[in-house]
């Protein structure tokens, strides 16, 4: 009975001892883990760094608005006269006077700077008071045209032909040359284009087609102190403009009373 006791008490002993297993519990890693990135193929550029400007160049300034209109248009009055014979000096007076020096609404709209008309013309058009109310002028697109359709206009009327007899460099004849021929009927018209042309040395622009070599001394002082007049100048406006009096003006420029003409140039200073 003994021994039985004893088998069923070692028995449960090796049952006791072998259920009892250890259990393993596997902590998550806390510590932080060191992900690698791959670096960009393309370096980022540094947002913080101001990209770096080229110095804008200084924008050329003019005494006046006729120096601003030789400035841009003697090159093409230059190729007309190669092309037409017609001097460059004329032609950039004519500019001058009849557009305002490029000021003016035809001009400015059309870019129409020696008022043409529209006899003829099938091309875009514009509507300006100038001998009649609303009258049809031509609308180019470009001022070069205007110049180019100026040239034609010359070269194909016969009553401007004696005008081509005349020397190449004959800006005086031309000037009355061409009122004689109708082209204007202000009787002062030619005084304005000559008095246009040796104010501001136009001629010089002559000699260069022609292929002369000729030193123009550039009188800055004497384009500075005056002044072209254009539609709606008064000399109130012009005293204010040019920082000066009306009495001033008019006894700078022998006047009697305050009417101004249109092309007329003023002393100013």
């Amino acid at each position: 009975m003994k021994r039985i006791c004893s088998i069923i008490l070692i028995s449960l002993l090796i049952v006791s001892c072998g259920s009892k297993r250890k259990i393993v519990t596997k902590k998550k890693d806390s510590r932080p883990r060191t992900v690698q990135v791959s670096k960009p193929t393309h370096p980022v550029p540094d947002k913080t760094e101001t990209p770096k400007e080229s110095p804008a160049s200084k924008p050329t300034t003019y005494a006046n608005v006729v120096e601003e209109y030789i400035a841009n248009f003697s090159q093409i009055a230059m190729v007309e006269m190669r092309k037409y014979n017609i001097p460059a000096s004329i032609t950039l007076a004519q500019g001058i006077l009849e557009s305002g020096s490029g000021k003016g609404r035809l001009a400015v709209e059309a870019n129409n700077h020696f008022g043409i008309k529209c006899h003829g013309w099938t091309g875009q058009k514009i509507y300006h008071d100038d001998d009649a109310s609303q009258e049809c002028f031509r609308k180019y697109k470009h001022a070069e045209s205007s110049f180019e359709d100026h040239s034609a206009f010359l070269t194909g009327r016969s009553r401007y032909s004696k005008l081509f007899q005349l020397r190449k460099d004959d800006y005086k004849g031309w000037a009355k040359g061409l009122r004689a021929a109708g082209y204007a009927t202000d009787r002062k018209y030619p005084d304005k284009l000559i008095s246009l042309i040796e104010r501001y040395q136009l001629y010089k622009y002559d000699d260069e087609v022609l292929g002369r070599s000729q030193v123009v001394a550039n009188d800055e002082s004497n384009h500075q102190n005056n002044h072209v007049v254009v539609k709606g100048d008064t000399l109130y406006s012009l005293s204010r403009t040019y920082n000066t009096t009306v009495d001033k003006l008019k006894s700078l420029n022998n006047l009697k009373n305050n009417e101004l003409s249109i092309g007329q140039v003023l002393i100013i200073k």
